[in-house]
Order: structure tokens, then C-alpha cells, then sequence
């Protein structure tokens, strides 16, 4: 049975950077000489020689000197369609990656492309990569948690490498009237910290704040106008685009 890499806990934000977390780094063949330490002949540690030299060949030699077998005393797969499965595997846990974010975190780590792409389809197959769930869970995360409207998620999901299909199809559940509420709760929040302004001031940190988020000008405007004008500001005028 080949033995499962054992990697350390994986960030738990969701769609959060895979190529920054892929568990520890390939040990090196021997352990190293210490700085500063010198042979009895005089030869200094960094020529190769001396008491960490002498370690390391007396290491080489009980290993038969192979790198690939002191991975596998250490418990690394030597298969690549393995070690692709363990990285998978391992970003996963915890939350969804897209196949995009699996595939350029096993190029990262030089996985060749054949085994990369034999462990991706499989685990398509059975459901561990699903772009599509994502992309649904995404929107209505990132809306309801962040108030991002259509054009930031469309954004977002692009990085994270989702078709433009698929993204379609994710940001059209989004309900035009959920979109456009969520849009006011925001105005609502950010209102009362504007006080004291003028009110163009006050219109274009409302309104740049709606679009920061993705709202259109048309919506935004609104939005900011009918809030304004539940204040008693005077709103001739805000139609125009900011």
C-alpha cells in the first residue's frame, strides 16, 4: 500500500492562493555540515570534506546513495500520478478549489503534465472538482457576505480560472431585486459616516463605493439618490453620471 503524505493544515479561506501551500519541501538527500567546522586535515566545511562530509557519505552509503530512496524512507511517493493525488488532496481539504487552481499548483510543483492530467479527470469524474459548484457557491458567498454584485464576481471567478459559461450560469441566479437590496443595505451602512459632508461629497463616496462593488452607474445613482433623499437632501441633479 502506498503511504499517504501527511501535510500540513491547509488556509482555510475558501478559493484562497494553492500555489502558496503545498506542505513541506523535498528533504534534502543527506543532513548538512555544520558552519564552521573543520577537518582534522585542516579542510573547511564548505570544500566538502571534514565530520559533515564524512556523515554524509557514511549516510550515502546506508541508503545505497539514492535519492529516490530516501524519499521513500521518508514516506514520499515516487509515483508522480501519486504524488499529484496527495497534492489534490491536500488543497482540498477543507474547501473547493477550481480545476485551474489545481492545475497550476501541480505545475508548480513540476508534476508532469500527463500524470497532472489523468489525477484532474478523475477526480472530476468523481465530483472533488467541480467548477460549476463553485462558482454557485462563490456568488452567493461573496454577495451575501461581502454585497458584491455581478461584475466583481464575474472578476473574481475569472482569477480563479472558470469558464465564461459556467460564470454566466453562477452569476445569473443572482435575483436583479436581491442585487439591488443588498445594494441599499450598503448605501445604509456607509450613510451615517457621511454626515457633515456636501452633498456631492457625499454622492460620490456612496456612489464610488457602489461601484467599487460592482454595481452599475444606473443603480448606484439610484440607490444613493432615494437614500439622500430619506435624509432631506435636496437630489436635483444626481441622474447625472458620476
Amino acid at each position: 500500500m502506498t503511504r499517504r503524505t501527511e501535510w500540513p493544515g491547509s488556509p482555510a479561506e475558501p478559493g484562497g492562493d494553492p500555489e502558496s501551500d503545498y506542505g513541506p519541501a523535498e528533504p534534502e538527500a543527506a543532513a548538512g555540515a555544520r558552519p564552521g567546522r573543520r577537518s582534522r586535515g585542516g579542510a573547511g566545511a564548505g570544500s566538502g570534506f571534514g565530520e559533515g562530509a564524512g556523515r554524509r557519505a557514511r549516510s550515502g552509503t546506508r541508503s545505497s546513495g539514492s535519492p529516490s530512496s530516501s524519499r521513500a524512507e521518508k514516506g514520499e511517493p515516487r509515483d508522480p500520478v501519486e504524488q499529484a493525488r496527495n497534492i489534490c488532496l491536500r488543497l482540498l481539504t477543507g474547501t473547493p478549489r477550481t480545476r485551474k487552481q489545481l492545475a497550476d499548483a501541480l505545475r508548480k510543483r513540476e508534476i508532469p503534465d500527463e500524470a497532472a492530467e489523468e489525477v484532474l479527470a478523475r477526480f472530476e469524474d468523481v465530483g472533488l472538482i467541480d467548477d460549476s459548484a463553485f462558482a454557485g457557491a462563490w456568488v452567493e458567498s461573496r454577495h451575501h457576505g461581502r454585497g458584491l454584485a455581478r461584475r466583481a464576481l464575474v472578476r473574481e471567478l475569472r482569477t480563479k480560472g472558470v469558464d465564461s459559461a459556467v460564470i454566466d450560469e453562477a452569476v445569473g441566479r443572482l435575483d436583479p431585486d436581491q442585487e439591488e437590496e443588498t445594494a441599499r443595505e450598503l448605501v445604509a451602512r456607509k450613510l451615517r459616516s457621511t454626515r457633515g459632508l456636501d452633498r456631492d461629497k457625499r454622492l460620490r463616496r456612496l456612489a464610488g463605493m457602489l461601484a467599487r462593488k460592482g454595481y452599475g452607474e444606473g443603480m448606484a445613482l439610484r440607490v444613493v439618490r432615494q437614500a439622500l433623499e430619506e435624509e432631506g437632501e435636496e437630489t436635483e441633479g444626481l441622474d447625472e453620471p458620476f
